[in-house]
């Protein structure tokens, strides 16, 4: 049976202190939240606050927390690792280096990273507008799908050493700071990494406790309905580094961060290749309603259990 947390991600953004975000996600039953990128510095007393008294655990820690001083929205990719910018590239790490720290604080048990992405044209929702059109598959969208592969894998190389670089500084942290950090699956796929570069990075890091893989439900099932990957058999060949996911539904095809049971994720044939040990974040867009997330973990507990 999964341990079950919300992440921050659906409300951290609101007016009030973090006590009361804490207070909120408690009203819906949840007593364990992750902290979300977003999550400002302001909140972060009443968060502390909340945790010292026992009101909630925290499960993990999204980076970047607290998010960035000067960046007015929720922006996590806003400093990349795989910049052309030296200085944004060492502001990335800072970042992630005091999220660390802060994870260790509220004794959390793992931290979040993307890791970057590929400059090219983004031709991620042309792919998308393609397979809303019925066109999957198409002579349009074959042509397209090469083409897009073909550029990120000219392209790719030099911003996946500039990730792996980082990542391989972040692991030392991680040890120290006793918080395993998870790569998390992204939506994109311009983003890095992709799959294959993905199981490669695991390989890499294989024999370091500290890096593991973190599987985003929604991203992955966005990526299974472009025809990019299949999603249960990704998640069943990514068991071996799993340290825990990322849970939200899809309204086919590209609708993601929507409630779980409300959209077309097969839950079902996918659950049985996450471990009981591992922790399923619900993590919620601001917009999700509080009545439909009371119903569906209703639902989802009579279903698959969790606490």
């Amino acid at each position: 049976m999964h341990p079950l947390s919300f992440s921050t991600c659906w409300n951290g953004t609101k007016p009030g202190d973090g006590e009361e975000i804490v207070d909120e996600i408690r009203e819906l039953g949840f007593d364990t939240i992750e902290i979300s990128h977003g999550t400002s510095v302001s909140k972060q007393p009443g968060l502390q606050r909340a945790f010292q008294e026992g009101k909630m655990r925290v499960s993990g820690v999204h980076n970047y927390f607290p998010s960035p001083v000067d960046v007015m929205i929720d922006a996590p990719d806003c400093f990349e690792f795989t910049s052309h910018r030296g200085a944004e590239r060492q502001r990335a790490l800072d970042l992630t280096r005091r999220t660390l720290e802060n994870a260790a604080e509220f004794q959390a048990s793992y931290v979040v990273l993307h890791l970057g992405s590929v400059p090219m044209p983004a031709q991620t929702p042309n792919l998308t507008s393609l397979v809303k059109a019925g066109e999957l598959n198409s002579p349009a969208y074959v042509q397209l799908k090469i083409q897009t592969i073909r550029q990120r894998e000219k392209l790719a190389p030099l911003y996946l050493r500039r990730a792996r670089a980082a990542l391989e500084k972040i692991a030392v942290w991680a040890e120290e700071f006793r918080v395993p950090v998870g790569v998390e699956s992204r939506s994109r796929y311009e983003d890095i990494p992709s799959e294959r570069e993905m199981r490669e990075i695991m390989m890499d890091f294989r024999d370091c406790p500290w890096v593991g893989y973190w599987h985003d439900f929604g991203h992955v099932q966005l990526k299974h309905n472009l025809a990019l990957l299949d999603h249960q058999d990704w998640l069943a060949s990514m068991q071996p580094y799993l340290l825990g996911c990322h849970l939200h539904d899809v309204q086919w095809p590209a609708r993601d961060h929507r409630v779980p049971l409300t959209g077309s994720i097969d839950y079902d044939a996918l659950l049985p290749y996450v471990a009981p040990t591992r922790y399923l974040v619900w993590e919620l867009g601001p917009n999700r309603r509080a009545e439909t997330i009371r119903a569906r973990l209703a639902e989802w507990r009579h279903r698959y259990g969790g606490y």
